[in-house]
């Protein structure tokens, strides 16, 4: 099955005249790397909950509604992005924050500006990406930073909108968490939901396009809570390691004294590691 023409209100010509954003494949590559490093250092690993990784035709428009809990979740989405690797992936960024970091622009992120003219660009932008194969676009549509426990998460009406304008893909909602569990650092957690199919249903209109996503991305945050919750390193695949320990002086007397009863030294506190 061919996903090359989900546009349904745009020709062909239209989107041939809209300026979309080109990414640095290299540059991309370049900060994947680094935010992988930086992520190593500020968590005690990131993880992915166990089979929900959704399985999307490879040249599919796929669209990602993140839930936006904290200032990471761009990071986390350029470590997830990972596991899409055929394809190419794209996010909206407020104009004004993309002003003031220029490199971002190479990365896939574009600027939207606030008020009805920008919600238009960004509606004639995102069609225009998502009419190339194999196009990912990631969108925490909820326009600000939520705590991952509110319900209904609350998602702006662009979202229905934009999804109201593709003949077929998919929409996947995407949880994520950064709870402290028995280290210092915090966890950061992962799950996606089911795949919403485009296209089927036409009749829906904006409003009913929102609700029907909400719905879906606070299903998948319940989801993710109650593996938080568990806290169960065998729930969730390990996609990064970080620090485990306290450092310091501390760690060190407990690597002594493991070394003088001939044991490894095991820096985790929890089921991981052991208790010191």
């Amino acid at each position: 099955m061919s996903f090359h023409t989900p546009l349904a209100s745009a020709t062909t010509e239209m989107v041939k005249r809209i300026a979309i954003p080109r990414r640095s494949e290299f540059l991309y590559r370049w900060f994947s790397w680094w935010v992988r490093g930086y992520l190593a250092k500020h968590f005690h690993a990131v993880r992915l909950s166990r089979d929900s990784l959704p399985r999307i035709p490879a040249d599919a428009p796929l669209v990602i509604v993140v839930n936006h809990p904290s200032w990471w979740d761009p990071l986390m989405g350029m470590v997830l992005a990972d596991l899409f690797p055929k394809r190419s992936h794209y996010a909206p960024m407020d104009a004004q924050m993309l002003d003031r970091y220029p490199l971002f622009s190479k990365l896939g992120f574009y600027g939207v500006e606030q008020g009805p003219k920008g919600a238009a660009v960004f509606l004639r932008t995102t069609v225009a990406l998502l009419s190339q194969p194999g196009t990912t676009v990631w969108i925490t549509a909820q326009g600000r930073f939520a705590d991952p426990r509110v319900r209904p998460p609350g998602l702006r009406s662009g979202i229905g909108h934009l999804v109201q304008r593709l003949s077929n893909g998919f929409v996947v909602p995407l949880a994520l968490e950064y709870p402290f569990w028995e280290e210092r650092l915090p966890e950061a957690l992962a799950r996606f939901g089911a795949p919403i199919a485009l296209g089927a249903r036409a009749d829906l209109c904006p409003s009913q396009w929102v609700k029907q996503i909400e719905k879906a991305l606070a299903a998948t945050q319940d989801a993710l809570a109650a593996d938080a919750l568990a806290r169960d390193p065998a729930a969730f695949v390990t996609l990064l390691r970080g620090k485990a320990g306290v450092g310091g002086i501390y760690d060190c007397w407990r690597r002594v004294v493991a070394w003088l009863r001939g044991e490894r030294f095991q820096p985790e506190h929890g089921s991981e590691g052991g208790m010191p």
